[in-house]
């Protein structure tokens, strides 16, 4: 899949090897892809390439192959010996629906989807190993995983225990047929219902770890929809059209309006946007993390066509936020 590993380059251990599929109908230079997906720079990312450690479709390619949808990216990382099989971990799951194709996890906050440099025992795959889900093969690593979310957010996600759900829900997702709504609590209040967000993304090129809005970036777009307007802060519904790396978060950042308890991306937002300096600062010690959790997923079964519809509620976590 599209998507970006919760991985900090120096962790990266030799010898492994890590396979991403591309779904953007959009082509993009190997170079930039390799240091959007591996949060490394341009440079590290070509310093690979040129070693010889990245194939496309099974064969070295150069820094500046422009990538097409269906493209298979495998980089492998010399002289140390990843691990060969996913361990179980007995981590707590709450499973909203089951059966013989698929199975909706609402993950925890703090649970990294699947292993990865620096998490290879103590992700949602792990877990779901340890409780003996039969999973889709997937990319490497990432055996049932359709779409990701980030550490720190919780909430409702698919997984693929066939290869036939795994396709059809893949091409759903890229399809935009897979509906995905968040809820989160954005500092200040929105001044229009939608706030329709479309700014490009892209590796923040001071921090690498971090994305930003860019013109050279990849089209992103989200939807506001504002649901309650409290004192300091507005509940948002929100809607995705494209699934960017941290997407929701810097796309509120941008237009003033950050997630509460983010600290990658606030900047000090919470003071600045409110005249209630002493209640902003009260209410930031609230939140034990970014206040953002995916709360509904509908999509068409991949094997009956049924219309499915999932909620998750308020996490327990930011009840008393």
């Amino acid at each position: 899949m599209r998507s970006n590993s919760d991985t900090d380059s120096s962790l990266l251990t030799p010898h492994s090897s890590l396979t991403f599929t591309v779904l953007s109908e959009s082509t993009e230079r190997l170079d930039r892809f390799l240091a959007d997906q591996l949060q490394f720079s341009r440079t590290q990312s070509a310093r690979l390439i040129a070693a010889g450690s990245v194939t496309v479709a099974g064969k070295p390619a150069r820094a500046s192959r422009l990538l097409e949808r269906g493209d298979q990216v495998v980089v492998t990382f010399p002289d140390q010996e990843p691990p060969r099989t996913i361990q179980p971990a007995q981590i707590p799951l709450s499973v909203v629906f089951e059966d013989e194709h698929l199975a909706i996890i609402d993950k925890p906050a703090g649970l990294v989807v699947h292993p990865a440099p620096g998490h290879w025992q103590d992700t949602l795959v792990n877990a779901l190993v340890a409780r003996g889900t039969t999973l889709s093969s997937g990319a490497e690593g990432r055996p049932g995983i359709v779409h990701r979310l980030d550490r720190d957010t919780s909430g409702l996600m698919v997984v693929a225990k066939t290869e036939l759900a795994h396709r059809r829900l893949g091409a759903a997702l890229a399809a935009r047929r897979i509906n995905r709504h968040y809820a989160a609590l954005v500092w200040g209040h929105l001044d229009s219902d939608p706030v329709v967000i479309e700014a490009p993304l892209g590796r923040n090129p001071r921090d690498r770890k971090r994305m930003a809005v860019l013109p050279e970036g990849r089209s992103a777009r989200t939807d506001a929809f504002p649901v309650a307007r409290l004192s300091l802060v507005d509940l948002v519904r929100l809607e995705l059209h494209t699934g960017r790396t941290h997407q929701i978060r810097v796309h509120l950042a941008h237009i003033g309006h950050p997630v509460v308890g983010d600290p990658v991306y606030t900047a000090g937002g919470s003071r600045r946007m409110s005249s209630d300096r002493s209640g902003a600062a009260a209410l930031e010690r609230l939140a034990p993390r970014q206040a953002l959790h995916a709360a509904y997923l509908g999509f068409r079964h991949p094997a009956t066509g049924e219309a499915l519809e999932f909620e998750a509620r308020w996490p327990a976590d930011l009840l008393r936020l």
